[in-house]
């Protein structure tokens, strides 16, 4: 998708909220997507090891702790500042914590902005503990949650500064539409519809 005014949007929310559903129909749409958990799946890769919930908190932590808690942002701006050259929209999946929007905003300003996805937690727990991929228990999502709001992690804060929240209550068709829908305006604001 060619782009006169670049728009960066990073999808948040807790576990099971939704937002890899939300973050595909991103792309469908044509944006470029840049995943910040990709950096947590390279260093996985680059240290052998499997691609399990276990692993992939030990290594988030770590590399937080390790290289700063923004670390997932900056290990990202080469992959956003490369689609941007390239005119492309962004859609962002896995921004996480309050020092990743904060660079994200001092770098991109008002190109960048905030979807937030929003439902409780006893309807994901019971959404996690039955989906296809990396499901887990509802004691394994309630610890996740609370490692994910907790420091070093710090995801409340993109959440609470979302610039739009869209519920996630229902259908899975009826959270679809209100994606698209969302998608539809940001297209038409920076006029970007076909």
């Amino acid at each position: 998708m060619q782009t006169e005014q670049t728009t960066i949007i990073a999808i948040v929310g807790l576990t099971g909220s939704g937002k890899t559903d939300a973050t595909e129909r991103f792309i469908s749409a044509g944006f470029a997507r840049i995943g910040f958990n990709d950096r947590v799946y390279e260093e996985l890769h680059r240290q052998g090891l499997e691609r399990t919930e276990k692993n992939e908190r030990m290594v988030r932590e770590a590399l937080r702790r390790d290289y700063g808690v923004g670390v997932m942002a900056e290990r990202s701006l080469p992959k956003i500042e490369e689609a941007i050259k390239a005119g492309h929209a962004v859609v962002i999946e896995s921004l996480y914590s309050w020092s990743e929007y904060k660079i994200m905003k001092k770098r991109f300003g008002a190109q960048f902005s905030v979807l937030a996805i929003y439902a409780p937690p006893a309807l994901r727990y019971a959404r996690l503990a039955t989906r296809s991929v990396r499901s887990l228990s509802p004691d394994l999502a309630a610890s996740r949650d609370y490692a994910e709001i907790e420091p070093p992690v710090e995801k409340a804060g993109p959440i609470a500064m979302a610039d739009r929240t869209i519920q996630n209550l229902g259908t899975r068709e009826d959270f679809l539409q209100a994606v698209d829908k969302f998608i539809e305006e940001i297209l038409r604001r920076a006029n970007l519809m076909k």
